[in-house]
C-alpha cells in the first residue's frame, strides 16, 4: 500500500467543507463524510470519526476556515467575535489533547492579527494557515519517522530478559514491537508517529513484527492499527490488552511505542488508557519505552501529567458498543476514562521531529 493514498482528513476541493474518512465504521467499511455544519464537526470530534491528537488539530483548524466562510458580514469585530465562537464551541469536544486547542488559536491568532484587511482576505490567511498546519505535520511525522528508525537499526530496542538484540551493524531478524491505541496515519498525517517508524521501516526491508493491544472499549488498536499495519503489509499480531505481560515474558518484545495527546512540562505523557500499564510491565522485563509525537502536543504551561484534564466518556462505550447484547447488567456502573498519564520515569524517550530526547527525568 502506498501509505499517501490514505488522507484521513482534507478540504474539499471547492473549500467549502471538510472530508474525513469515518474512522468508527473501519475496518469494516471505508466511507467518507462531507462536512459543513458547527454541529456534524462538534459530532465528528466527540463521537471519534475524526481522532488522533495531530488529525483532530487538522481537522479544527480546516473547519475554523469552513465556517468562517459561511459568515455573512463585513464587520471585522463581527466576523473575530462569530470566529472565536465557534473555536470556543469546537474546543470543547475534547479536553485531554493539546492539539485541538492550539491549532484553534492559530487560526483565532491570524485572525486577531489581520484586522485591518478586508473579511475575504482574512478567510483566505485563515486557509493558508490551515493548510500550512497539515503540511507541517506531514513533515514532523516524517521526521519522527526517521528518528524512530534509530531505535530499530542502533541498538537501543531489546526484548528485555532473554530477548533478541540489536547492534550497529546488524539488523534483528524480526524486531517486536507492542503498540497500543492507533497513532499511525488515521491518527496524524503521512506515516504517523509511533507507527512511522514500523511503517518506514517496513518500506526499507526491515523485518518488524507488531504486537497490537486491541485497546479497549473503543478497540483502535484492533479496528485501526491493524487496519493500517495489514494494509502496508507489515508482519502484524493481535492480542487482547491483558495478554501483554504474557507475550513480554516470552522474550517477543524489543520495544513499546506509544503516541500521545498531550506532554508535559516535565515529561509526564497523557495517552490513550492503557498506556501506563505497558510503561509500568516494560519496566518490569526490562524493555524500552518510547513515546513518539510532534512538539505540538509538548504543553510547557502543564507543569505535570497531574494536571491534564481527563476526558471521561459515556458508560455505554463499555458495556454495549461493539456487542450485539450488552455485556453488563444494566445498574451496574462505569467508570470510562479515555487516558491515563504515564510518569516520565517510566518512559525511556521521547521522540519528536527534533530527534530523540533521553532523560526525560529532566523537565523538558
Amino acid at each position: 500500500m502506498n501509505i499517501g493514498e490514505l488522507i484521513n482528513v482534507r478540504l474539499s476541493d471547492d473549500g467549502n467543507a471538510v472530508v474525513i474518512i469515518d474512522q468508527t465504521l473501519l475496518p469494516n467499511e471505508e466511507k467518507y463524510l462531507t462536512l459543513t455544519t458547527p454541529e456534524q464537526m462538534y459530532e465528528a470530534i466527540y463521537m471519534l470519526r475524526v481522532r488522533g491528537a495531530p488529525a483532530i488539530g487538522i481537522f479544527a483548524a480546516y473547519a475554523l476556515y469552513v465556517l468562517a466562510g459561511q459568515i455573512d458580514t463585513g464587520d471585522f469585530a463581527v466576523f473575530a467575535a462569530k470566529v472565536n465562537e465557534y473555536s470556543a464551541y469546537l474546543n470543547s469536544t475534547r479536553p485531554t489533547a493539546v492539539n485541538l486547542q492550539t491549532q484553534l488559536r492559530r487560526l483565532t491568532d491570524t485572525v486577531n492579527a489581520l484586522s485591518d484587511l478586508p473579511i475575504h482576505q482574512i478567510i483566505e490567511a485563515m486557509r493558508i494557515e490551515a493548510e500550512k498546519i497539515y503540511d507541517e505535520d506531514v513533515q514532523m511525522c516524517s521526521a519522527i519517522s526517521r528518528h524512530g528508525l534509530s531505535l530499530i537499526r542502533g541498538g537501543v530496542g531489546n526484548a528485555g530478559k532473554g530477548g533478541l538484540r540489536c547492534d550497529d551493524s546488524t539488523l534483528c531478524e524480526s524486531f517486536g514491537v507492542m503498540t497500543v491505541c492507533n497513532a499511525g496515519p488515521l491518527a496524524t498525517s503521512k506515516y504517523g508517529t509511533a507507527l512511522g517508524p514500523i511503517i518506514l521501516g517496513h518500506e526499507q526491508g526491515m523485518k518488524i513484527h507488531a504486537y497490537i493491544c486491541e485497546t479497549r472499549p473503543l478497540l483502535q488498536g484492533a479496528r485501526l492499527t491493524a487496519y493500517e499495519l495489514d494494509r502496508a503489509g507489515v508482519e502484524c499480531t493481535l492480542i487482547c490488552d491483558n495478554m501483554a505481560s504474557a507475550v513480554m515474558s516470552q522474550g517477543k518484545i524489543n520495544a513499546v511505542f506509544a503516541g500521545c495527546d498531550r506532554i508535559a512540562a516535565n515529561g509526564d505523557v497523557a495517552n490513550k488508557i492503557g498506556t501506563s500499564s505497558l510503561a509500568i510491565l516494560a519496566k518490569h522485563y526490562g524493555i524500552p519505552f518510547y513515546v513518539f509525537g510532534p512538539s505540538t502536543t509538548i504543553d510547557l504551561s502543564c507543569p505535570s501529567g497531574a494536571d491534564i484534564e481527563i476526558e471521561l466518556r459515556r458508560p455505554e462505550e463499555i458495556k454495549k458498543l461493539h456487542f450485539s447484547k450488552p455485556m453488563a447488567p444494566a445498574r451496574v456502573k462505569c467508570y470510562n476514562p479515555a487516558f491515563d498519564v504515564t510518569p516520565r520515569e517510566l518512559i525511556t524517550a521521547i521522540i519528536t521531529e527534533k530527534g530523540v530526547l533521553t532523560g526525560t527525568a529532566t523537565a523538558l
